[in-house]
């Protein structure tokens, strides 16, 4: 992906105020702490029909397979190896998600940046310096999903030193996975968010919709971030990329945490933050960072071309200050 590390930088914040009017059911509430990030689970049922230990089951799951963070990990065993292993659904499924965005978004979407996340700072191990001309080049040489193959369930490397990270898509499939375990259970009004990350059923039972606010980066550097928007929609999901709240900072210049695949130098454009409604949250997820390499009229004319899909958009004006734009769907999502 263009930027594959995308640890809570999402800037989604739930704006909710649940009010029963004439309705049996009750709303119930999980919080927990999983993936390196906090997590909350509200939805309405006539009694508590989920336990807190059950998501964390769910998600301790998922991080067994693709966190980088946990050393015993499959994804850490995928990227020591030689050749590639043999790998479970929840890895395929998002490998399969990440090949067919990374076709439609022709490379700007590629997990097999993980050398350049790590040489830049962003990886799981600490770092003294950031990588010069040279080095950057070397690891462009095992830079490209093209140097994968996925044949059932073996996924294989076309080169030794090709390592992967799926941060930027993960917690967005693991959004949706916490989210279909809901369903399952016979749950049809809820919200599973995941840092920041949100998948969302609704209305409410009284027939109210769900409110979420957006967030973005203030006016001026000296202030705080601020709710932009507060939207709502029946069913769907939302999730954000950007690099005003994840970054390193090197003299006066800030070292933004998303990597272009293309160049191996972090991302410097127009684009402060992108917020992508899809239908689930894995495509959200994954094509927010997709999205956030793009110029802002290509970014608006991506987007709009594709089913099923909306985006809002902060940027800086040439001149410096920020503003922001969105597609027509977008627009019809936000209330007053």
């Amino acid at each position: 992906m263009i930027l594959i590390h995308k640890t809570i930088v999402l800037s989604i914040f739930l704006l909710i105020s649940f009010l029963f009017k004439g309705s049996d059911q009750q709303e119930y509430t999980l919080h927990g702490y999983a993936q390196g990030t906090d997590y909350t689970v509200k939805y309405f049922a006539d009694s508590p029909l989920i336990r807190g230990c059950e998501i964390d089951s769910l998600l301790i799951k998922i991080d067994s397979s693709m966190s980088l963070y946990k050393s015993y990990s499959l994804i850490n065993k995928f990227n020591t190896s030689t050749k590639g292993l043999t790998i479970n659904m929840d890895f395929k499924n998002v490998i399969n998600k990440s090949f067919e965005i990374y076709k439609d978004t022709r490379g700007k979407f590629d997990v097999t940046v993980a050398p350049l996340v790590q040489a830049w700072g962003f990886g799981p191990k600490p770092v003294t310096s950031f990588p010069d001309r040279i080095k950057i080049k070397e690891l462009l040489k095992n830079t490209g999903m093209n140097f994968l193959k996925l044949k059932g369930t073996e996924l294989i490397k076309k080169r030794p030193e090709i390592q992967i990270d799926l941060n930027g898509i993960a917690q967005g499939y693991s959004v949706d996975v916490v989210a279909y375990y809901l369903l399952s259970r016979g749950i049809t009004s809820f919200i599973v968010e995941i840092g920041g990350e949100i998948s969302m059923k609704g209305p409410k039972p009284d027939g109210s919709a769900i409110r979420i606010g957006i967030e973005g980066p203030a006016l001026n550097e000296n202030s705080e971030p601020r709710i932009r928007h507060v939207i709502s929609f029946k069913e769907g999901a939302v999730t954000t990329s950007g690099n005003y709240r994840k970054y390193l900072q090197t003299g006066g210049k800030k070292i933004s945490h998303l990597i272009n695949p293309k160049t191996g130098y972090p991302l410097d454009n127009q684009l402060i933050s992108v917020t992508i409604y899809a239908k689930d949250a894995i495509t959200a997820d994954g094509y927010d960072n997709a999205v956030m390499a793009m110029g802002v009229e290509e970014a608006l004319a991506f987007v709009s071309a594709r089913k099923n899909m909306e985006a809002y958009l902060i940027y800086h004006r040439k001149n410096g200050t920020v503003t922001d734009t969105l597609t027509a769907g977008f627009r019809k999502m936000i209330v007053n």
